[in-house]
């Protein structure tokens, strides 16, 4: 009982003199919030992109891909490959007719807004079917392109991101010129950085006869994929990958996610040194400041272990404090910033937005404390162990 009484009495002493320290406690503040505001700041881009491609991901909706490809790059359906994944048990119906869009798809080159530089831009050829496979796109400005005719409709991300894309703009591409009729969003995911227009119009302008690249399928219902994968992976007629949109998007995604990361550490961990000893010389000083008060506390009978641990107590809220000034910076500066990058399975651009959420805030908080925590622990040894006659000859 003592020892928490002691403890709590130091901690509020250590809290009530911080104004008198205000130069030294301010310089660890800011140095591990500069620390928490990259940390997050980085991770922040590898969480947008990751929540850009499984935003729209739904368990009952299916991609459908040559055997042993990765992407849809990689992949190419034949027609009537399509036409029995189309036959399938599990396929959702709407008026007779199955929810199965066979898809193209290609990649043009557009300069973007900011730099002028060329980039690789997916452009997708759907059937009317992708609409109802694809519920969340929603048609926000302009309107839908007309069925067999050179028209399209540009996803929000990709109209940020890249030039040409207004309602009204004429593009270029295959043997085609392409008129921009219509903007649309969807949710937030990857579709909204796509070039939508008529699969049976850009097959030609692009030579790809009466083939496709893969196959996007509403189920009857999520239960439905073991006996839909079943029946597709047996029929001797077709060589078939099946795999759910959400884990498909999550596979793209991981590549990313992982050089974001490893950069994200190799920053962190250097700048975190950095704060490490900054916390230790900020804590150093404050002990030998006040090496005459600890001295008499222990005069009077305080232990050593409350007085390191009230020293210790400090360090951690001081980097607390530095910690949620820099989430706080990190989610002001980056969240929602728009910008975009490479996928690396389909070497297109990919546009997303920076989201600093709840999860990374907390990590870059934690983050701080730990550093409060090595930073403040040797400094609080040495107080616990400061000879008292020593320490009352201090000035």
């Amino acid at each position: 009982m003592r020892l928490f009484t002691q403890t709590a009495a130091l901690i509020g002493f250590n809290l009530r003199t911080l104004p008198a320290r205000k130069g030294s406690a301010a310089a660890a503040i800011f140095g591990i919030a500069g620390v928490v505001a990259v940390l997050v700041g980085v991770l922040s881009i590898g969480e947008g992109f990751k929540r850009t491609m499984t935003i729209a991901g739904s368990p009952d909706t299916i991609f459908v891909l040559r055997t042993g490809a990765d992407s849809e790059m990689a992949s190419i359906l034949s027609r009537d490959e399509a036409k029995i994944i189309t036959e399938a048990p599990g396929v959702a119906r709407a008026n007779g007719k199955a929810l199965v869009s066979p898809e193209l798809f290609v990649i043009v080159n557009l300069p973007k807004r900011s730099t002028g530089t060329d980039a690789n831009v997916p452009m997708r050829g759907v059937e009317p079917a992708a609409f109802l496979v694809r519920q969340e796109v929603k048609i926000v400005e302009g309107r839908p392109f007309a069925w067999g005719r050179n028209e399209v409709i540009v996803g929000r991300s990709a109209q940020y991101q890249f030039a040409g894309l207004d309602v009204g703009s004429e593009l270029a591409f295959g043997q085609n010129r392409w008129k921009v009729v219509g903007i649309f969003e969807s949710n937030g995911s990857i579709s909204e950085s796509e070039i939508w227009c008529d699969a049976a119009v850009l097959a030609p302008a692009y030579r790809r006869g009466s083939s496709y690249q893969n196959a996007v399928v509403k189920l009857a219902s999520p239960g439905s994929f073991q006996a839909f994968k079943d029946a597709l992976t047996s029929d001797p007629r077709v060589s078939l990958k099946i795999i759910r949109e959400t884990d498909y998007y999550a596979e793209q995604s991981k590549l990313l996610v992982r050089i974001v990361n490893f950069l994200a550490g190799i920053i962190t961990t250097l700048m975190g040194l950095g704060a490490i000893f900054g916390a230790l010389n900020t804590m150093y000083t404050a002990v030998a400041a006040r090496a005459r008060e600890i001295a008499t506390l222990e005069a009077i009978g305080f232990r050593g272990l409350p007085i390191m641990i009230s020293v210790l107590v400090e360090a951690i809220i001081l980097a607390a404090i530095g910690g949620t000034v820099g989430a706080i910076g990190a989610w002001l500066a980056f969240d929602g910033f728009r910008t975009a990058t490479i996928n690396w399975q389909t070497f297109s651009q990919v546009a997303f937005a920076f989201d600093v959420n709840p999860p990374l805030l907390l990590r870059g908080i934690v983050s701080a404390m730990v550093i409060g925590l090595i930073g403040g622990l040797f400094p609080a040894i040495r107080a616990a162990r400061m000879p008292v006659s020593v320490s009352l000859r201090e000035r």
